[in-house]
């Protein structure tokens, strides 16, 4: 489960850098938010035993 978490997250960087790139740069720092969240997320599931 965590490899399937860290490539979710490694996909939402890159949609992230592609929409900043593209010029939508509010939307990119909304999508890449995401990522940061989801991580805290693993960690509390992880340390949560």
């Amino acid at each position: 489960m965590n490899v399937l978490l860290l490539l979710v997250v490694f996909s939402i960087i890159v949609v992230s850098e592609m929409r900043f790139l593209q010029g939508e740069k509010l939307e990119a720092i909304f999508i890449g938010l995401w990522a940061p969240t989801i991580l805290g997320f693993m960690n509390f599931l992880k340390y949560r035993k």
